[in-house]
């Protein structure tokens, strides 16, 4: 157990010192405060479209990253040969792919975790039609900045990771920012009367629907990784994104060719369906989402990790690992 958590520890270290996770991520977060400024060209609907390119943003952008995580964490210790010194160690191979896939799980989950924060903060600053908080996006990207300039100041003069620092220093600003304006905002709101729902949305909307993009992105997690035990960074992302576009539309057309049947869903649940995880239109009409849909997603993505888990495996023990080290 001992040995499966320092591997897994060590493949998130490394996923998150890569200066791409870095770049993916202050990219993200730039584009997801810039969001609220086009909304005010839409008529009454500025939260709807907030919301809706936040959320695509970030399972976007976390699905492409989950894959250079996978690419730079297992493809290239396979190329270079670093694997066979951990193989030639106390490690099972079941080890050491299970633990690369909690890793990389895991460096996902904080790079999800942090958009999803400035997601709340793009809907703060998305204040009504003709109005936005312009205070709010200031603290915004000034938390962004800082966190360069912390993550900088540490490499120079502590020659420490850039990409770690800058990520701790991220993980706790933005979420601070999201939860004190919200609290001010809500505060506000309930001293003057009812909150308008085409103004603001409330936590209990938003907050369940995040949640629901991080069995997404760690089933993209999961088959990236097992690809990466064959293939490398491009040819990975490639059939990741034919996977993800599948996945997309499946459900019509299995509709249209078989039907609303038992087999029918047996069919759409074969490729990852992320119509499951995408609640963009329950958030529109204003719709609770139960935490116990929640759970099923959570129990649905834990079988098909355990499929893609056992298919890594497979590959992993049928991949000729001296030769090509050579």
């Amino acid at each position: 157990m001992l040995i499966f958590y320092k591997l897994a520890r060590n493949t998130f270290v490394e996923c998150i010192r890569e200066p791409v996770y870095f770049l993916m991520l202050a990219t993200a977060l730039c584009i997801n405060g810039l969001f609220p400024t086009a909304a005010m060209f839409v008529f009454r609907e500025q939260i709807k479209f907030v919301v809706d390119s936040v959320m695509a943003t970030s399972l976007v952008f976390s699905l492409v990253v989950a894959v250079i995580c996978s690419a730079h964490t297992i493809s290239r210790e396979m190329r270079n040969g670093t694997v066979l010194l951990l193989l030639s160690k106390p490690v099972t191979r079941f080890s050491f792919v299970l633990a690369k896939i909690v890793g990389i799980m895991a460096s996902v989950s904080v790079f999800l975790f942090i958009l999803n924060a400035s997601a709340l903060v793009a809907v703060l600053i998305a204040k009504d039609q003709f109005r936005l908080e312009f205070g709010l996006m200031a603290v915004y990207y000034g938390a962004i900045a800082a966190a360069a300039i912390f993550g900088g100041l540490r490499n120079y003069f502590r020659q420490v990771s850039f990409t770690s620092n800058t990520l701790a220093a991220l993980l706790i600003l933005i979420p601070v920012i999201a939860a004190i304006y919200y609290f001010v905002r809500v505060s506000g709101m309930d001293a003057h009367g009812e909150i308008d729902p085409e103004e603001f949305i409330e936590a209990r909307h938003l907050i369940p629907a995040l949640l629901l993009l991080f069995p997404a992105v760690w089933t993209m997690g999961s088959i990236s990784a097992a690809l990466a035990t064959r293939l490398e960074l491009v040819a990975n992302l490639t059939i990741c994104t034919l996977i993800f576009l599948l996945g997309l539309v499946s459900k019509f057309f299995v509709m249209q060719w078989v039907g609303d049947s038992l087999f029918g869903s047996f069919l759409r649940a074969l490729l990852p369906n992320w119509q499951y995880f995408w609640m963009a239109d329950a958030l529109a009409a204003r719709q609770v989402i139960p935490y116990s849909y929640l759970l099923w997603a959570v129990l649905y993505v834990l079988f098909y990790i355990g499929f893609w888990t056992l298919l890594a495996l497979a590959f992993f023990n049928e991949r000729e690992l001296a030769k090509d080290s050579r």
